[in-house]
């Protein structure tokens, strides 16, 4: 049994996703962050909140952002997760990496990085980051964490504005020794704004990349018709957020994913396991299971879609399906899901929900910006 469901079983929060800015240096075409600054946790509210986690059994800690670099105190955070134990993985854009920061992160143990790179072609990679030499910076960041042995893969999303690329992109990972993945969808703002989905590629290419052998190995297994859905998968949970692992914004917003914006509690006034143990939106999204979900329940993609519960959020409903996964399945299989047929005999676009930013106050002062659904 793996660490991860065996910490599921015990309700342990295994793995942890901690944005500790919004703020970045690039300014991605795609991306689904508000990058100003409303209330950062300063560093002794990081620190503290690092304490309660490893109290509370969390093993994987991933700090991503925005640009995790552009915090004056990153390593002084990095140190102290390190110094308890966790496992830690960054996410970055390594342009402001140079060979002092490359050697601390190896002297610290950091476990993996994922580094953003949307082309091999600085005038298609650059044009996205809207960050003049991005690519070029990234790039020398790589062969600089490669030579202190650090383990890096590189992280591209398909879109129109790059999907030319994407095998150019794997021929520069394979060149520089690195993982590559490719994340095929481009996704909503956290805010429920649908306009970049516009970037999405349609989906004639979006099935020759998930028929294709190098980016897919099991393609024949992956592509295949889906097979009867089972009792066994009926109960089973559409997926690991808020189960074992959760997501905190740079705000303190306890979230279960990064993707999925139900907001659970505010580390800043309450603590990581109260709200992990207590918060009744997290028992909300434990206690649904595959046969609770309207239409995916009927659906012959049933047990093998990739169903977000948290795209599903952002559509209106998180017991719903969520759009961009049902034409995955379409993509991946030729079979139109019960939600796309649906949609053929309803031609609608899905209700949204937006989600509204509100201040959270402690102690009479603002301490960051929380965020409530409410229906679009």
């Amino acid at each position: 049994m793996e660490m991860g469901e065996r910490a599921q079983q015990l309700g342990i929060p295994f793995s942890v996703h901690l944005d500790l800015t919004y703020r970045c240096n690039e300014k991605c075409v795609h991306c689904y962050l508000d990058h100003h600054d409303h209330g950062e946790l300063t560093t002794a509210e990081i620190k503290n909140l690092l304490k309660e986690m490893a109290e509370a059994g969390v093993f994987i800690l991933t700090l991503s952002g925005g640009e995790i670099f552009l915090r004056k105190d990153f390593f002084e955070i990095l140190e102290c997760a390190r110094e308890l134990t966790f496992c830690v993985k960054l996410k970055t854009n390594a342009v402001l990496i140079r060979e002092e920061q490359a050697a601390k992160l190896s002297d610290l143990g950091v476990q993996s990085l994922q580094i953003s790179i949307y082309s091999h072609r600085p005038e298609v990679h650059d044009v996205i980051t809207k960050l003049p030499g991005s690519l070029k910076r990234s790039i020398a960041a790589i062969r600089l964490l490669k030579t202190q042995g650090l383990k890096v893969t590189i992280a591209n999303v398909l879109m129109r504005t790059n999907m030319q690329d994407i095998y150019g992109v794997r021929a520069l990972a394979e060149e520089l020794g690195v993982e590559c993945t490719l994340d095929p969808t481009v996704s909503p703002m956290l805010d429920g704004d649908r306009s970049i989905l516009g970037l999405n590629t349609d989906e004639s290419v979006l099935r020759e990349v998930l028929h294709d052998q190098s980016f897919m190995p099991d393609v024949e297994e992956f592509c295949a018709p889906p097979a009867p859905v089972s009792e066994e998968s009926m109960d089973a949970f559409p997926c690991s957020a808020g189960h074992n692992a959760c997501y905190i914004s740079p705000y303190g917003e306890f979230y279960p994913c990064v993707a999925f914006p139900l907001s659970c509690g505010n580390v800043r006034q309450q603590r990581f396991i109260d709200i992990w143990q207590n918060s009744e939106q997290l028992k909300e999204v434990r206690s649904i299971r595959l046969r609770d979900l309207s239409g995916c329940s009927q659906c012959l993609h049933g047990a093998t879609c990739t169903r977000c519960p948290g795209m599903a959020f952002l559509e209106g409903n998180m017991r719903g399906p969520s759009t961009a996964d049902c034409e995955k399945s379409y993509a991946r299989t030729g079979i139109p899901s019960k939600n796309l047929l649906a949609k053929k005999d309803r031609p609608a676009l899905p209700r949204l929900v937006q989600i509204q930013l509100v201040p959270a106050m402690v102690g009479g002062r603002l301490a960051g910006i929380g965020a409530t659904a409410i229906p679009a």
